[in-house]
């Protein structure tokens, strides 16, 4: 079994899963994983020994959050629908596809990163930001921008910032750009 901490703001990519969210989860999470596989097995929700094997642990409004999503299990959803509703007091469970509209501001649409000149700069991280971040604000991504900005200055390493980067932006190479120019050029002769 795996728990994987998230930020709550991550579950905003995940437009296309589903999942039962739970919601003030205290105490030993791995307690939490096993009372829900037994209760849903008792209920004869989980079908032919499934359990949730992989779960995702959040935090968000001040609760502690439990993602169990619906993948590599096999379940009757029309009785986890009517368990949800039924314990709803007592777990505050709900559908991934509800949570996330109704306390994340909705999904973030696959949304293709914008190509960035990165390789063959300058490298320091305060230089690679701001061009990153002056190619998002050009494709009307001023938000993505400020929160890349934010994370990046709060990271603890170079590798970090780097990987945040590459989140937002898709990382090129100035030579690409360069040849992609000079193709260009020789088919307009």
């Amino acid at each position: 079994m795996t728990i994987t901490r998230i930020e709550a703001r991550q579950l905003r990519n995940m437009e296309n899963h589903e999942g039962l969210v739970i919601q003030g989860c205290g105490g030993e999470l791995r307690e939490w994983v096993d009372g829900i596989n037994e209760m849903l097995t008792e209920a004869d929700i989980l079908k032919n020994g499934s359990r949730f094997e992989k779960c995702y642990v959040f935090k968000n409004e001040n609760l502690t959050c439990m993602l169990f999503p619906f993948e590599d299990v096999q379940l009757d959803i029309g009785k986890l629908a009517m368990w949800r509703l039924q314990t709803h007091e007592q777990f505050g469970g709900t559908w991934l596809s509800d949570y996330v509209p109704n306390r994340l501001g909705g999904f973030i649409s696959e949304q293709k990163k914008p190509e960035c000149q990165l390789i063959g700069q300058n490298g320091n991280v305060f230089n690679l930001m701001g061009i990153a971040s002056k190619t998002l604000k050009e494709n009307d991504m001023a938000d993505e921008a400020k929160e890349m900005c934010e994370r990046i200055t709060s990271s603890g390493s170079y590798d970090e910032a780097l990987c945040i980067i590459s989140e937002y932006v898709e990382i090129t190479s100035i030579d690409e750009y360069e040849e992609e120019t000079e193709e260009m050029g020789m088919e307009m002769m």
